[in-house]
C-alpha cells in the first residue's frame, strides 16, 4: 500500500507557474498545468469493489476541470456516477469514439477521437496513444458488441514543462518502445494477462532510460486475489537501472514536471 493520502485541496487548482502531477489512486491522475487542470480516469465514488483508502478529493469538492479524460470503458477508470457529478465543473469530457457514445447514452457531451488523433486543452497538448486491452472479447458475458482494439488508448501530454505519457491499460505493444522519449511516465506494471506485466514493464523502462515512473493502478483496491490491482513497487528496484526514478508516491502527493 502507499503512505497517507495527501488530500487535495481549492489551492492545487489555482494557477501556477509550473505542471504538477497528482495521483488520484486507482488508475486515476490530476494534472494542474499553469492553472489548466485536467484529470485523467477519476473514480472518486461509486466503484464496486472496496477500497484501501480514502481518496484525495471527492467529486463535490472539486471546484474546477477544465477537461476530464478516459481511457476505456472499465469502472475503474470509467466511472458515470463521478462524472456525472463532475459535470456542472467540467468544460470537456474525451474519449475515445466508443466510450464518447456510452458518455451520450449517460447524459454527458463527450468528444471521440481516434487513436493517434489530436486536441489540446489550453496548453496541453493531447494525442491518442495505441493500447490493446479488449478482454471483453474473451469473455463470453460481454459478447454484446464486438470490441476493438481501438475502443481503448493512452494519451500523451505534451505541456509548457515537459511530456506525459499514460499508456493506459494495456499488453505492450511494439509502438510502445518507439515512441519519442517521454519525461514522465504514468506506470501500470501490473503483472495480468490483459495489463503490460512485471517483464513488460521493465523493457518499458528500459526503452525510456530517464523518465520518471509515476507508479500507478496499485495499492489502493482491497482484491487480493486481483492481480491487476495488486503490483508492488518494491518490484521494480531490483529490475530498472537508476532507482531513483520509481516514484511511488501517496495519492494526492503532488510531483513536479521537469524536463528529463
Amino acid at each position: 500500500m502507499p503512505g497517507p493520502v495527501q488530500p487535495i485541496v481549492p489551492k492545487d487548482f489555482e494557477p501556477t507557474g509550473r505542471t504538477e502531477l497528482r495521483w488520484l489512486g486507482g488508475g486515476g491522475i490530476m494534472l494542474n498545468c499553469r492553472g489548466t487542470v485536467l484529470m485523467i480516469d477519476p473514480v472518486l465514488e461509486g466503484f464496486d469493489m472496496p477500497l484501501l483508502f480514502e481518496p484525495p478529493i471527492t467529486a463535490p469538492q472539486v471546484p474546477r476541470l477544465d477537461g476530464v479524460l478516459i481511457t476505456h470503458i472499465d469502472n475503474d477508470h470509467f466511472s458515470v456516477p463521478t462524472c456525472q457529478h463532475l459535470a456542472t465543473v467540467c468544460k470537456a469530457y474525451h474519449a475515445t469514439q466508443y466510450v464518447a457514445e456510452v458518455m451520450g447514452g449517460n447524459g454527458l457531451s463527450g468528444t471521440g477521437h481516434d487513436i493517434g488523433g489530436k486536441f489540446a486543452v489550453g496548453p496541453v497538448n493531447v494525442t491518442l496513444t495505441p493500447a490493446w486491452h479488449n478482454w471483453q472479447s474473451e469473455s463470453p458475458d460481454h459478447l454484446y458488441r464486438e470490441w476493438k482494439r481501438e475502443d481503448y488508448c493512452g494519451y500523451w501530454l505534451d505541456t509548457p514543462d515537459g511530456t506525459i505519457w499514460l499508456p493506459g491499460d494495456s499488453r505492450l505493444l511494439p509502438e510502445h518502445l518507439q515512441m519519442p522519449a517521454p519525461d514522465v511516465i504514468l506506470f501500470d506494471f501490473s503483472n495480468d494477462d490483459w495489463h503490460i506485466g512485471l517483464e513488460g514493464a521493465v523493457k518499458l523502462a528500459k526503452a525510456y532510460p530517464h523518465a520518471r515512473l509515476l507508479c500507478i493502478h496499485w495499492g489502493t483496491v482491497d482484491a487480493p486475489e486481483f492481480s491487476p490491482f495488486n503490483a508492488n513497487p518494491k518490484m521494480l528496484l531490483s529490475r530498472v537501472e537508476n532507482t531513483a526514478r520509481v516514484l511511488a508516491a501517496s495519492p494526492g502527493q503532488p510531483l513536479v514536471l521537469k524536463r528529463a
